[in-house]
């Protein structure tokens, strides 16, 4: 590994993936209890954590501080390693900020060393991808400034869509309206969203029904794919095991020979999508 890479639970990374990552915890409360995610979505009951939602569970979730970057890079730093840190996007969260402060200081200290903090501009597998190809990277021997430069560019092309269930839990974190929220339960609108290029999640589409809301997903990827053998795409699913393998099966007729992982959306941002949320993520020619 020419140099480390670190991800946090918020990267929604199954263990088949995480050959040459850190992952950084995440804390969160249920009910006012303290919750400490370590990014293990293989382990993280789903099933419990959603029906706790759908029964009125309060969930508050804490941004990655500072001293948690510090604490976490500095020893690496002292044996000699350079670091590149793919953080949730800057347009949902404190976090990006931090870990930049965290960084400036640390290569005032150790000014030999070289710590990059990539805004991924995403979240689930919209950072998770990004640090499986930093690993990469590293494993291949690239020098930390270039692929520093090489993931920057890709933040554009790593495109994230997503529906919901339940308006209401975008409701609770300000993504719509009280009013938006109700209407749309009425008429089973099912809104198509994705992460811009600022990083703020917004509608591109909104359908009625969930089957509709699961095509909308496939024809997004036939529109935006970009052909490559680099091409990794991930489901991840707010324990809606039989959605998601309806919008994969729907994505294989696109494109057959491409390996699809499916796996349960993680806690952290979990919570502010609820049950039901069906993502995909895949690189594209734009966002």
């Amino acid at each position: 590994m020419s140099f480390e890479v670190f991800a946090d639970g918020s990267a929604n990374l199954p263990k088949s993936m995480l050959e040459g990552i850190n992952l950084l915890p995440c804390e969160y409360t249920v009910n006012g209890q303290p919750r400490t995610y370590l990014g293990d979505v293989d382990n993280f009951d789903a099933p419990s954590f959603y029906e706790g939602l759908k029964k009125g569970n309060i969930i508050k979730t804490t941004l990655l501080n500072t001293h948690l970057f510090l604490s976490h890079f500095t020893p690496l730093l002292e044996r000699g390693k350079d670091i590149i840190y793919i953080s949730m996007s800057s347009g949902i969260s404190g976090t990006y900020n931090a870990a930049r402060l965290a960084a400036r200081e640390l290569m005032e200290t150790y000014s030999e060393r070289f710590v990059h903090i990539v805004d991924s501009l995403g979240c689930g597998f919209g950072n998770g991808l990004l640090a499986v190809h930093a690993a990469e990277l590293s494993r291949d021997g690239v020098n930390v400034k270039d692929a520093a430069t090489i993931l920057d560019e890709e933040v554009p092309h790593t495109c994230q869509y997503f529906t919901v269930d339940d308006l209401n839990f975008l409701k609770g974190t300000g993504r719509v309206s009280g009013v938006t929220a109700k209407i749309g339960s009425v008429l089973n609108i099912k809104p198509i969203l994705f992460g811009d290029r600022t990083g703020h999640i917004i509608s591109c589409a909104k359908v009625r029904g969930r089957l509709k809301s699961i095509e909308a997903l496939a024809k997004k990827f036939e529109e935006k794919r970009i052909k490559t053998g680099r091409q990794k795409i991930c489901i991840s699913h707010g324990d809606c095991i039989e959605d998601a393998n309806k919008l994969a099966s729907l994505v294989r007729a696109i494109t057959p020979d491409v390996p699809i992982t499916i796996c349960q959306h993680e806690p952290f941002s979990g919570s502010h999508v609820g049950p039901g949320m069906l993502g995909l993520f895949f690189y594209g020619i734009e966002r």
